[in-house]
């Protein structure tokens, strides 16, 4: 595989910065991931460092060098990493849970595969166009795929009605696989990119610029436009096969010379105890009982 590669993260007007992203390739294969905490439940950038970990560490596992079935990888790895989140609330005691989007991306095989859950998105670019895009798990967004005329009784319709970590079991979509054509791009990004920036803006600059480029002009407009109050940004963004002569330069990664049991990442994957490997959904279900009960349990003693 050739490809190029390009992430950046920048704080903007928050205290901290809850996303997190990173990447992860065989001789063969590569992994995409970008997750941001959700504010107003604790420990946001430990969800979605759980995500990354949880889901990087399952990868390696089963890339060897490739992915059997892919689509079937990222069912069980986003279940996997909602259920590390919920295990960390129990073991920690927590009342509420820590809670994160997530969008995903595989390539290999010469095609693409993706996952997201919440509103942390992926853009397909190629020559210019936007080829596809991942659809917000938002009421906003559900109102707009519904075609229905805006209504004033409509409140909260940019509250996420799905993610990961939450005592309910995440909606989460696949896609693909779509096939890769050299200069195609791919960028996952949270929600503090695409909240200041339109489509056509990210399309265009995606576009006519190599991702090394693109990625921190993208991420620097996002913060001018936010202003003060910016939402945290952050993207990684590939290019496959990069046109022309492939050169050895910031980002550029060729997979030709290494072997198959060669494992690349910039993700500290987590050790997986083997009731995580082996998750089922009454495993699942049993977190979600017992941080019902706790928040219960909390709801109760503050009222007495």
């Amino acid at each position: 595989m050739k490809f190029s590669v390009f992430q950046i993260s920048r704080k903007g007007g928050r205290e901290k910065n809850e996303d997190r992203m990173g990447y992860c390739y065989t001789n063969s294969s590569g992994l995409f991931l970008l997750a941001d905490g959700m504010g107003g439940h604790p420990e946001g950038e430990v969800a979605a460092q759980l995500a990354l970990q949880t889901i990087s560490a399952l990868y390696q596992k089963e890339a060897k060098p490739e992915l059997h079935d892919v689509k079937a990888f990222l069912n069980t790895a986003v279940m996997a990493a909602h259920r590390q989140i919920l295990r960390y609330a129990v073991d920690g005691g927590l009342s509420d849970t820590p809670r994160t989007t997530l969008v995903v991306a595989v390539v290999q095989g010469g095609m693409a595969h993706w996952a997201h859950c919440g509103d942390s998105r992926l853009y397909f670019v190629r020559e210019g166009e936007l080829l596809a895009r991942t659809r917000d798990h938002s009421y906003l967004e559900q109102q707009r795929d519904s075609k229905r005329p805006p209504s004033s009784k409509d409140v909260n319709r940019n509250v996420l009605f799905t993610c990961l970590g939450s005592p309910t079991k995440p909606v989460f979509d696949i896609a693909g696989p779509v096939p890769l054509q050299q200069g195609d791009k791919i960028l996952l990004c949270s929600d503090g990119l695409w909240g200041s920036l339109e489509d056509p803006e990210i399309v265009l600059h995606l576009g006519q610029k190599a991702v090394s480029v693109a990625a921190p002009e993208l991420v620097e407009r996002a913060l001018i436009k936010a202003g003060a109050s910016s939402d945290n940004v952050t993207l990684i963004a590939m290019e496959w096969e990069t046109p022309d002569v492939f050169e050895t330069t910031r980002g550029d990664i060729s997979t030709q010379n290494m072997d198959d049991d060669m494992f690349a990442s910039t993700v500290q994957a987590a050790w997986l105890d083997s009731e995580a490997e082996e998750l089922d959904d009454e495993a699942i279900e049993r977190s979600i009982a017992e941080i019902n009960a706790a928040i219960r349990r909390t709801a109760f003693s503050r009222k007495h």
